[in-house]
């Protein structure tokens, strides 16, 4: 880690808008304001929602890893559909089972909070059951499905801790649809313990070495949409360590949602690009190395990949085609003091995701 080395020689971030608090939503169902915050200091209401009732999406997605092994848990309501998720990542084998049951138009029924500080989610059904809840300054998930992989069943427990005092949020409009928006939340690097149980295995998660973090979304999406999304978390320099980068869909002229995170800071970043092998030919090359980089100088990465954990719905009108890449990032990455991490074998993922919901 060096002191300001490149503090000279790096452009600093476009000016970018700052939420102020107050409701997220005007009485015409717009956004009153796009931006980007490191708190929940926009107030989400769906009452305020003026679009249609079948464009509603909200999401609850965790994502647990360690070096060794990974689970991840999705809640989410689509208006039209729901699912509940369940991923286990076995890096050093490199091998994922992902189940995904469906059901038909819940129309917010799930009952998500307003705000991921406080509020519980739950979902029961006869082979599938799981819960998101807070136990005072704990996250705890819980997860069971009778049949996730050959028939067999898996039962997950974790605890997160020791949430970042920042956070990435950002609000972003969608220019062809003044009614649509993404109100969005990534919490990085809290610390995780628990167990995933599945094939006569126990895959232990211990605080020492293991993250979680959350994606809370909450909008109204267009039809068609793609992203490009990355985090990491661990430790580099003399500390913790972490990123969120993305891009991709919606109006990001007011603010990305690009941010470092050190010891629990958050440090803005400008655009990011995502260099993916083969991809300006049509033919994507996943599993080769990217490069990862910010305008503004302060990223510069070489992500090399592990594992795909890849899927592709295709249903009449929807289509979900995911490709979520594990692996190790290398390289420097520059906070807003210039003062220079130098990051190494540093896991987390990068992913392109393609929509029609």
């Amino acid at each position: 880690m060096t002191k300001g080395k490149n503090s000279d020689s790096c452009e600093r971030p476009e000016k970018q808008a700052r939420l102020e608090p107050g409701p997220l939503l005007n009485s015409r169902g717009e956004l009153s304001q796009a931006g980007y915050a490191t708190s929940l200091v926009k107030a989400y209401d769906r009452n305020r929602i003026k679009a249609g009732a079948m464009r509603i999406k909200e999401w609850d997605y965790y994502l647990i890893y360690n070096e060794r092994y990974g689970a991840a848990l999705t809640l989410d309501d689509n208006s039209y559909m729901g699912l509940a998720s369940i991923s286990l990542l076995d890096f050093e084998k490199q091998t994922e089972y992902t189940s995904s049951p469906m059901t038909a138009f819940p129309m917010g029924r799930t009952g998500f909070p307003a705000s991921s500080a406080k509020g519980d989610v739950s979902l029961e059904r006869k082979n599938i059951r799981m819960s998101f809840r807070h136990e005072g300054e704990k996250r705890i998930l819980e997860g069971e499905m009778d049949k996730f992989h050959k028939g067999l069943p898996i039962r997950l427990r974790f605890e997160l801790s020791e949430e970042p005092e920042d956070s990435m949020v950002i609000a972003t409009p969608f220019p062809e649809k003044r009614t649509a928006f993404y109100y969005n939340q990534k919490i990085i690097g809290m610390k995780a313990r628990g167990q995933a149980e599945f094939g006569g295995q126990i895959y232990e998660f211990r605080p020492e070495d293991s993250f979680g973090l959350l994606d809370w979304g909450r909008g109204v999406w267009t039809y068609h949409n793609t992203w490009y999304w990355s985090a990491a978390m661990g430790r580099a320099g003399d500390g913790e360590f972490g990123f969120n980068l993305g891009y991709g869909f919606g109006d990001t002229s007011a603010a990305t949602e690009n941010m470092l995170f050190y010891n629990g800071r958050a440090h803005k970043l400008g655009t990011v690009t995502f260099q993916i092998p083969g991809e300006e030919e049509g033919k994507p090359e996943f599993m080769k190395p990217w490069n990862v980089f910010s305008s503004d100088g302060r990223l510069k990465l070489t992500f090399t990949p592990v594992l795909n954990r890849s899927a592709c719905t295709s249903a009449v009108l929807i289509l979900s085609d995911q490709h979520q890449i594990f692996g190790h990032f290398d390289g420097i990455a520059v906070l807003d003091d210039g003062t220079e991490i130098q990051v190494s074998h540093l896991m987390g993922f990068a992913e392109k995701v393609r929509n029609k919901w």
